[in-house]
């Protein structure tokens, strides 16, 4: 058989794709990100709040437990330090006060320091003061050192407890509490102010005269004082407490206090030793006692004023959290659940589309492509149409039904181009067959007139098996291009003349041996087609075959049908060639295939005979090294033969003489020696006689005839012996179409004497040396063009 060359495999790529993600996936981040980022966010505010409501709770219970003895501590030891300065000044009952005051100033700090226990806050700093008092007492008791240097001390430690204040209770984080607790810091700052007067003022003692620093120190202190009312107080006080305070500023007392500072700033006189007080700071101290406790409650409503507000904001940040965990998570909620109906909704429609697009590139496109190649009409609605959706799926199908359209358009003009080319390529091959029938025909009337040369004869013969041939390639050009080879039969043939008729198609038909094991025929609608099929492969397996090699066509009744097998002796094939030729010829192969391979038409030809008989066509290994096709024909094109017809007898393989020098033509050519050889072996077998020739028409000139109408009804009906050369007439009709393989000479159809013996051989060694050199041209022929097919 003639191996062909395979497709081209594809190469795999050795680049590396780039990891693609599934859409599903990114629509799964595109709701994960946001909600996680979302989540986050609401976490670290949720957490910040929290802690800003504890620290506002921990404030509150610190105020509640430490800022009372706190402020306590600061108003006795502001009370310790006028006693301090009064008794230092000599005023009567000086000590008592200031041991009373001690006393109170022990019990207030002892206080502090057993609740002032949390290291995280600023409380320290008053303890480590108080660790000094003891000391500062005994140099105020003895009094070493001036008395500004031990007040200074008090007035220190009093800075340090408002500056506890401002620190731990003030708030500054939240801008509302800050703004709340202002005015308690700037009252306590301006009352320890006042203190400091009422110091300065006790230090004057009974004298009533002042130094020049206690003079600067008292007017600083006033000034500190009205600035703090003034500015820092008043307009940050809330209407409850500006009211508190109006009564408070409004009373007796506090005119009092105002009308001692004014004439202190006034009414003092300027002395050596320093200034000289006037004499109505003698009712400062009974004044003072009566509004300082004023300004202490009012104190204290500010701080739990504050406290409250602490408490509230706690709880207000509290409830905020819980407002913002509960939202935040209705609104992931929210976002997962659009998320999730939004991607299932794309991933919908994106299935949808895919099933689509998937049913169209399998099933809709193939047919549509099918039918277009069979020359048919497609109907438009089968196929996707354009809606003219502006959003993305609706673009993406639009684009596909675009490229399917184009597709379509390519596959229509494709195979209008291929219609038309076949139509030409029929026209074409059916002319040149008209001329080929000519030439046959003309041939056969010079057989018939010149049919008594046998050396013109056997040329005329290879003529006339080279015609055959190019009709044969014209009927492949034919099937290839769409069209049907033509059938003249009308009536069923046998199978036996159906191998006949094959094997005459080839040009080396002598080597062809025939074997037809069962009686059966063929529909007459297949004979052509199966003829021609048999005829490529048989045409291959004596091309692709040592020159002196027989080969075997052989047929009989299987369960499937008709199996025709042909055997020959060519070179060896690979497996994997096998399994590649089997697919082309088990199915027909497409054209693309065929424009790869387009100088070997032979199983292409086969492949498209099979699929139009429903016949399977299988390449495989001879049990000779060779190559053996199996071609089982179905059932329904056999028909059942007439069990009394008789029955071909297939000569047995025997030795070929050659005809005696006397009978051979002196001019003929060496081409015209096998067809002598054939004709010798079909008339004159070696040790039994000859079988009883088969039955075929003749012409009027003692020739066969040409594809006989009805070969079984003509083979009953003419069972003499042929009669001799007579001349042509003038007038004759026109000569059937001749049965392959029975052109001989009239002479040599006559029966030979049975020889005793078997003749020498008398081929000179220059003919064996040719006929050496025949065979091992044809095999390097055969393997030079193995060496070309293989990938």
């Amino acid at each position: 058989m003639s191996p062909t060359e395979p497709e081209g495999i594809r190469r795999q790529s050795t680049t590396r794709r780039r990891r693609t993600v599934r859409l599903r996936t990114l629509l799964i981040w595109l709701a994960v990100v946001p909600t996680v980022a979302m989540g986050t966010q609401v976490t670290v505010t949720a957490q910040r709040l929290l802690a800003q409501s504890e620290k506002l709770r921990s404030d509150v219970a610190a105020a509640e437990q430490v800022g009372a003895p706190l402020y306590t501590l600061m108003v006795d030891m502001q009370a310790e330090r006028t006693a301090t300065a009064a008794r230092w000044a000599g005023s009567d009952n000086s000590e008592g006060e200031l041991r009373v005051r001690r006393e109170a100033t022990d019990l207030a700090a002892a206080e502090f320091r057993r609740l002032a226990v949390d290291p995280s806050r600023s409380f320290s700093e008053v303890t480590r003061q108080l660790e000094k008092l003891a000391e500062y007492r005994q140099r105020a008791d003895a009094r070493i050192g001036a008395a500004d240097s031990t007040l200074a001390y008090y007035s220190e430690v009093i800075g340090k407890v408002i500056q506890v204040y401002q620190q731990e209770f003030s708030h500054a984080e939240d801008a509302e509490l800050a703004q709340a607790s202002r005015p308690v810091v700037s009252m306590l700052q301006a009352t320890e102010m006042v203190a400091r007067e009422d110091t300065v003022l006790a230090l004057a003692g009974p004298s009533g005269e002042l130094t020049f620093v206690g003079y600067d120190q008292f007017v600083s202190a006033l000034g500190a004082q009205r600035y703090l009312h003034e500015a820092l107080i008043v307009p940050h006080l809330t209407a409850r407490d500006q009211r508190f305070y109006d009564r408070v500023v409004g009373s007796a007392d506090w005119q009092t206090k105002t009308r001692i500072e004014s004439a202190v700033l006034s009414g003092h006189k300027d002395i050596v030793t320093g200034i000289k007080l006037p004499a109505e700071v003698g009712g400062w101290s009974s004044a003072h006692a009566n509004f300082s406790v004023q300004m202490t409650t009012l104190n204290i409503d500010l701080a739990r004023s504050v406290l409250a507000r602490g408490e509230a904001k706690a709880g207000e940040l509290q409830t905020e959290v819980a407002w913002l965990i509960g939202g935040s998570a209705g609104g992931l909620l929210a976002v997962v659940v659009v998320v999730f109906f939004t991607t299932r909704s794309v991933l919908r429609r994106l299935n949808d589309l895919h099933e689509r697009t998937v049913t169209v590139a399998e099933e809709t496109l193939p047919d549509v492509v099918a039918r277009l190649q069979r020359g048919q009409s497609v109907d438009p609605d089968a196929l996707p149409a354009v809606t003219g959706d502006r959003d993305e799926v609706g673009r993406i199908s639009d684009a596909f039904a675009r490229a399917v359209e184009v597709s379509v358009d390519g596959h229509r003009r494709l195979a209008a181009e291929r219609h038309g080319f076949g139509l030409f390529a029929s026209g074409i091959a059916s002319r040149t067959g008209n001329l080929v029938s000519r030439q046959l025909s003309l041939t056969e009337d010079l057989q018939d007139t010149f049919g008594h040369d046998e050396a013109l004869l056997a040329e005329l013969m290879r003529a006339d098996q080279l015609t055959v041939g190019m009709r044969r390639q014209i009927e492949n050009l034919l099937i290839l291009a769409g069209g049907e080879v033509p059938d003249p039969h009308t009536e069923p043939m046998r199978v036996a003349d159906l191998l006949r008729e094959a094997a005459a198609e080839v040009e080396d038909f002598r080597r062809i041996e025939r074997q037809a094991l069962d009686e059966t025929s063929v529909e007459p609608s297949a004979i052509s087609q199966i003829s021609h099929l048999l005829a490529e492969l048989l045409d291959n397996a004596t091309r692709f075959s040592p020159p002196k090699s027989k080969v075997v066509i052989r047929a009989e009744l299987v369960t499937d049908g008709l199996s025709v097998e042909i055997e020959d002796r060519g070179p060896r094939v690979s497996p994997e060639r096998y399994e590649e030729m089997n697919g082309r010829l088990h199915e027909a192969p497409p054209y693309s295939v065929l424009a790869q391979n387009a100088h070997r038409l032979g199983l292409f030809v086969v492949g498209h005979l099979a699929d139009q008989l429903g016949a399977t066509v299988t390449l495989r290994r001879s049990v000779y090294g060779g190559t053996s096709a199996v071609v089982i024909l179905p059932r329904q094109l056999l028909v059942a033969s007439d069990p009394q017809a008789p029955r071909e007898i297939e000569p047995q393989p025997r030795v070929l003489e050659l005809l005696p020098a006397p009978t051979r033509a002196p001019a003929a050519s060496v081409s015209s020696e096998p067809a002598v050889r054939e004709a010798a072996a079909e008339s004159a077998p070696a040790t039994e006689p000859a079988p009883e020739p088969e039955p075929v028409v003749h012409t009027s000139a003692g020739l066969p005839s040409r594809r006989a109408k009805a070969p079984v009804a003509v083979a009953t009906a003419v069972s003499a012996p042929a009669p001799a050369l007579v001349p042509v007439p003038a007038a004759r009709p026109a000569l059937p179409e001749r049965v392959p393989q029975t052109h001989i000479a009239e002479q040599l159809r006559e029966p030979r004497a049975q020889e005793s013996v078997v003749r020498p051989d008398t081929a000179t060694p220059e003919e064996v040396a040719d006929a050496w050199a025949d065979y091992e041209q044809g095999t390097q022929t055969v393997e030079e063009e193995l060496r070309r097919d293989q990938p």
